[in-house]
């Protein structure tokens, strides 16, 4: 029950006008991302802000032809002239919304540079390892006192601080010691990685979230502050069930392949010409489920006949399953689940998404001109009824926009067609 000051105050509420459809630019127009980062965790953020309407400069090595992904192919785009760009399908994952420049931070100039393009922008993102940018004068404890309202994110492979601090950080090692790698891949198989880095994704959807929630205390305060995230930390955190199962009963989980835990029938299934994705996820439609099969008897069987019991006994109802299902084809069996409202699904390879009226209608695929020609990419998934994403700028080519940021009064200045 709340009292009177826990009330929001009649000043706090909005009196803007309501709302007449989307506006033309992004919730984060006016935000200054100033990107030190490469490879995937730091882009993915900055990508993700650049989305979100925020204006994203992304400082690349000239020595090293820039962010390594740009070295991480085949494919790359070609020109017009068939002419190899620098822009790998790896680098362009990560890299929409921003402008390149390149700058040697190991020189006098390239630090002069950072300085004052850091004291223009509102967040700075990096993923150096611990202290590798204090021997240049860049790092958080160098710029916090010039700039106290400066919003930094340091992104490494196990933080700031404890033992392992000193050591570089890759998604294939975060997933390994991490755990997940622990959790994934048949029973009596080895320990598999995630089909994508994913550990890394994860870790900029949460440098992502890391930078947005200082953006409001800063502006309550004025005061910026260092956000220190590591992809270890990041990969330990979505455990999730099987972390706190873990910790709750020190049982290590076991892997399960495409199984559930906790949920049978629960993973992927053979039909007679494919693959079926089955979620029976409570007991009602368990016996909407034995109804199709023809098995309306299991579902009273004391060893099926709730989810507790299904797990207990569930190599005993595979064996029953397997079979069963193998007298259907795919389409069959998930035309008939849909119908039952039991969930089912198929295993689509790439080309099937991609050709899919959903992923069309939900506009996952996008075309966008780049200085070598069309580029095709993933869309963002936020929809936004007042403040959408917007794609405004392809992956850049390394340096592309260097004289032209280095030259303008304000470097981080995008023209309102941009925007």
């Amino acid at each position: 029950m709340m009292d009177a000051s826990d009330q929001f105050p009649a000043d706090s509420q909005d009196k803007s006008p309501p709302p007449h459809g989307p506006l033309s630019h992004g919730a984060l127009k006016g935000i200054k991302v100033l990107d030190l980062s490469r490879i995937l965790a730091g882009p993915t953020c900055t990508q993700l802000l650049g989305d979100l309407g925020a204006t994203v400069l992304k400082v690349e090595n000239p020595k090293t032809g820039g962010d390594d992904t740009r070295q991480w192919g085949p494919p790359y785009v070609v020109d017009a002239q068939g002419k190899q760009s620098d822009l790998s399908a790896y680098f362009m994952a990560a890299n929409r919304n921003k402008r390149s420049i390149a700058l040697d931070i190991a020189t006098p100039e390239g630090q002069d540079i950072v300085h004052r393009l850091a004291a223009e922008a509102d967040i700075v993102v990096e993923n150096f390892k611990p202290g590798g940018l204090a021997k240049y004068g860049l790092d958080y404890a160098s710029m916090k006192d010039k700039l106290p309202n400066l919003i930094y994110c340091s992104i490494s492979g196990y933080g700031q601080t404890g033992p392992n601090s000193h050591k570089p950080g890759y998604d294939l090692m975060a997933q390994g010691y991490g755990g997940l790698m622990s959790l994934t891949g048949e029973p009596q198989g080895q320990p598999v990685k995630a089909g994508v880095r994913i550990a890394d994704v994860m870790c900029g959807m949460y440098a992502t979230l890391g930078v947005l929630a200082p953006l409001h205390h800063r502006d309550q305060t004025g005061e910026g502050q260092q956000i220190d995230l590591a992809l270890v930390d990041a990969q330990v955190a979505w455990l999730i069930n099987e972390g706190v199962a873990y910790l709750n009963t020190g049982t290590l989980p076991q892997r399960r392949g495409n199984e559930h835990p906790s949920i049978v029938p629960y993973g992927l299934y053979e039909t007679s010409d494919a693959h079926v994705i089955l979620a029976v996820g409570n007991d009602s439609q368990f016996r909407r489920f034995m109804e199709f099969l023809g098995l309306e008897g299991l579902a009273e069987d004391p060893r099926f006949a709730t989810n507790p019991a299904r797990l207990q006994h569930r190599d005993a109802l595979n064996d029953i399953l397997i079979p069963a299902l193998q007298r259907f084809t795919m389409d069959e069996v998930i035309a008939d689940m849909e119908a039952r409202k039991v969930p089912a699904g198929p295993v689509q390879t790439l080309d099937r998404v991609f050709a899919s009226d959903q992923v069309a209608a939900r506009e996952m695929a996008i075309e966008m001109q780049s200085s070598a020609g069309p580029v095709q990419l993933l869309g963002n998934p936020l929809n936004f009824s007042r403040t959408p994403v917007t794609y405004r700028h392809a992956p850049p080519q390394c340096g592309a926009a260097t004289d032209e940021v280095l030259a303008a009064a304000d470097p981080f200045a995008e023209s309102e067609d941009e925007t």
